[in-house]
């Protein structure tokens, strides 16, 4: 009976001879397999923390950085033009209807107080008027106009008739900053002043407005 036994244990042990080696294979392969999961979690793990720094930064650099607006004469229309071309005692008078506009750059809207621009002829001011407070949208343009009454008073005659015998134009400044603040996420402020420094020429002819620049 015993010798049966042993050869029944022979037998089954002899009928499949790789089946340890199998079933140490299957082990390997689900380690395997266990590694690679792994590793793929590591990697969609990284690729999120790129993804979210990507993400910051972004919103860092572009949505929550404060530029400043830029505040500018776009157009100006004269009425009432006056003018006398003496040699040694011109003047004029006349009323400016000057469109500003304010350029917000901003992903949050901009408010300004109220302020005052003024108008030159060389360094002799020659007229003034009010900037009512307002606000520019965010990523937008606030435009509105504004009368100036322009008389060259300040200005020496023999001075404004040289400038006249030469030219059938006169050169223009209009000068003005803007105090305000940029709110972002309707959370964070921030100050931001802007200038206005813009040159424009008068055509005495035409009562045009030509050249306008703005820096």
């Amino acid at each position: 009976m015993a010798e049966n036994g042993g050869e029944k244990v022979y037998a089954a042990a002899t009928a499949n001879p790789y089946g340890r080696v199998d079933e140490e294979l299957a082990s390997v392969a689900q380690r395997e397999e266990r590694r690679k999961k792994r590793m793929k979690y590591v990697a969609y793990g990284a690729a999120f923390v790129v993804f979210q720094t990507a993400v910051i930064l972004v919103f860092s650099l572009v949505v929550m950085k404060v530029r400043t607006p830029k505040f500018r004469v776009r157009s100006a229309t004269f009425q009432d033009f006056k003018a006398a071309t003496l040699p040694t005692n011109s003047s004029f008078t006349t009323q400016m209807f000057a469109e500003l506009s304010v350029k917000n750059p901003n992903f949050g809207r901009y408010k300004y107080q109220d302020s005052t621009v003024e108008s030159f002829y060389q360094n002799y001011k020659v007229g003034e008027a009010a900037i009512p407070k307002g606000k520019a949208s965010f990523k937008s343009t606030k435009k509105f106009a504004v009368p100036v009454d322009l008389s060259s008073t300040n200005v020496p005659g023999d001075v404004l008739g040289s400038e006249l015998s030469q030219h059938a134009w006169i050169p223009l400044t209009s000068r003005a900053t803007l105090n305000g603040k940029v709110r972002l996420m309707l959370i964070f402020t921030k100050k931001k002043s802007t200038n206005m420094s813009c040159t424009m020429n008068l055509n005495t002819s035409s009562k045009q407005l030509q050249d306008l620049e703005c820096v």
